[in-house]
């Protein structure tokens, strides 16, 4: 079948340690210290185990959004996945620990194009809350220079919604428009929770994609996006894991199976995002939201080899029948595991075989996080006890 596309993604080396909050909460505790104190051979680490995780569980495109990745673009290049780039950009005196519009655009000056196109680089806003109107104005504008697209986090939680409407007075698809950041040549928001129609019929007519991240939404309790009306409404939409630390695994099937119950469960109707809508999501849909509908997410003459090869003598695939009860696609999203993929091509490269990863050392990886994780845990401890939780998002930013 066609490789999977992780729609949204954040490299990380938090898994298991920043649980039990909701979303904003969550950032100001666990995340924002975090990146205060990162290191950049820790992001690249992280980096590499990400991509490799995502390899063995199916995923031949990814989309992260994340620090110092000139790491991640050699984590890539090497380990052969194709990847979407994304600094996790904030321009804003409250926010700079994280990366610059200077230094996204050096990403893109290094970095897309290269490993035979398989790497592209795009502007990435953690949020339009991170940055000032000068910044939005330069973000939209490199992205026109370079021919790249845009991804930031949008929609996410209600408090999203209530804080943009405070600030702007304008729901945040509204403002998104409204300050131009629509207007790259590629739009992928994150997330897309709580959208009225107004909104989703912006997204449609601006041929905007949306990522959506069922595991995450819920692990954070920002409940749960309506995917059927905006795929009505002619929205692609991809599914993504969101990061390791908010998952906590990098498994699409999974992502596939949850997407389905979730709409299932949250408008009662057991009829809802019906197995192959969720394939496509996972595939064809996901890349179309990247703008990679032309290159991947389907398995046809002229587009790149990327794809895999599930086991199909697993309990978890028995029985396997066709005919009038045919269940292949119903077994792909409500029984397989990332676990079950057998093999991984990219680019024609086999770089999973018989479900060992065949371009790096996973071992080697493994020891290398566990290794760094635990300084970036005690820095990160120091600068709470020095610093306490910063609420930077309420009320500092009047003048915006």
């Amino acid at each position: 079948m066609p490789g999977l596309i992780n729609a949204h993604c954040h490299s990380g080396l938090l898994r298991g340690t920043a649980e039990g909050l909701p979303v904003w909460d969550w950032l100001q505790q666990f995340i924002d210290p975090m990146h205060r104190v990162l290191r950049p051979e820790e992001a690249e680490a992280a980096s590499w185990l990400c991509y490799a995780e995502a390899l063995l569980s199916g995923t031949t495109t990814i989309v992260d959004m994340w620090r110092y990745m000139d790491g991640s673009a050699r984590a890539a290049a090497e380990l052969g996945i194709r990847a979407v780039l994304v600094p996790y950009v904030a321009e804003h005196p409250d926010h700079n620990y994280f990366e610059t519009l200077d230094t996204n655009e050096a990403l893109i000056r290094r970095w897309h194009g290269e490993a035979g196109g398989r790497i592209q680089t795009w502007v990435g806003l953690e949020h339009m809350f991170y940055a000032v109107p000068a910044a939005w104005q330069r973000a939209t504008a490199i992205t026109r220079e370079y021919g790249v697209g845009l991804h930031t986090h949008s929609n996410e939680s209600r408090f999203d919604v209530e804080e943009t409407h405070r600030r702007y007075g304008l729901r945040p698809v509204e403002a998104l428009e409204k300050f131009g950041l629509l207007d790259a040549p590629r739009v992928l928001l994150a997330h897309g929770v709580w959208l009225d129609d107004r909104e989703i019929a912006i997204l449609a007519d601006r041929g905007v994609g949306v990522a959506h991240n069922p595991v995450s939404n819920m692990k954070l309790a920002s409940g749960a996006a309506p995917v059927e009306k905006l795929l009505v409404a002619g929205v692609a939409v991809g599914l993504g894991s969101d990061g390791e630390k908010e998952n906590n695994n990098l498994d699409v099937f999974e992502e596939m199976k949850v997407a389905s119950l979730l709409a299932k469960l949250s408008s009662l109707n057991a009829a809802a995002l019906d197995s192959w809508s969720v394939c496509r999501m996972a595939t064809a849909t996901g890349a179309q939201a990247l703008g990679l509908g032309g290159e991947t997410g389907s398995l046809e003459v002229g587009k790149s080899a990327d794809l895999i090869a599930v086991r199909t003598d697993t309990p978890r695939m028995t029985p396997l029948v066709t005919g009038s009860l045919m269940n292949f696609h119903h077994n792909l999203v409500h029984a397989v595991q990332g676990g079950d993929v057998d093999l991984t091509m990219v680019a024609g490269r086999v770089l999973v075989e018989n479900g060992k990863l065949q371009s790096g050392d996973l071992r080697s990886l493994i020891d290398r996080v566990n290794g760094l994780a635990p300084g970036l845990f005690e820095r990160r401890s120091a600068w709470l006890a020095a610093h306490g939780t910063v609420n930077a998002l309420v009320g500092s930013s009047e003048s915006i």
